[in-house]
């Protein structure tokens, strides 16, 4: 299989969540165990040398891709939730994203000065979740921060939101 193969079999959906949003739909991907494990392949390729001790997965398709990553780098998951899903103590960002607010939260003991932490999630649009996650992660003041998104939206320029210093990375440009 190729990078053309799995961004061909991405579904489309039309306005989802709201009216004007094109929706790509990764579930697709994940059904198909060869794809799924392709998708998981170029992935550690794309991170297997980077000294990653932690995988953060940001709710909720985040949480796939995450632990699998994570498992295959002998790395830690860490979930970025919604207010009100992690019991323990959190610290939290709120951010606007294309259609409303929103607020991310991560246990305030997640990560520490020592990690090499990975930021998943499955889509980079206008940037706005990833980029609140990234602040929260930088609270913890770790080593490196690496970015990663199964696809980029490449015309909304979301990457543009992040430093330098942080190496922003997907594996499927649309």
């Amino acid at each position: 299989m190729s990078k053309e193969t799995l961004a061909k079999s991405i579904r489309e959906i039309p306005d989802f969540p709201i009216p004007g949003i094109l929706f790509y739909d990764v579930t697709t991907l994940f059904k198909d165990p060869a794809r799924l494990e392709e998708l998981s392949d170029t992935m550690y390729e794309m991170y297997k040398n980077k000294g990653i001790t932690k995988v953060v997965g940001i709710e909720s398709r985040g949480f796939i891709m995450g632990p699998i990553l994570a498992t295959r780098l002998n790395a830690g998951f860490i979930p970025i939730r919604k207010p009100g899903k992690l019991p323990a103590e959190t610290i939290e960002e709120s951010y606007d994203k294309e259609y409303g607010k929103d607020t991310i939260q991560i246990h305030k003991d997640a990560l520490n000065e020592n990690d090499v932490v990975l930021l998943h999630d499955d889509l980079l649009a206008t940037g706005g979740t990833m980029e609140a996650a990234c602040k929260l992660v930088q609270k913890m003041n770790p080593k490196k921060i690496y970015v990663n998104f199964i696809i980029e939206l490449k015309n909304l320029h979301g990457k543009d939101l992040f430093n330098k210093d942080v190496e922003v990375q997907s594996v499927l440009s649309l």
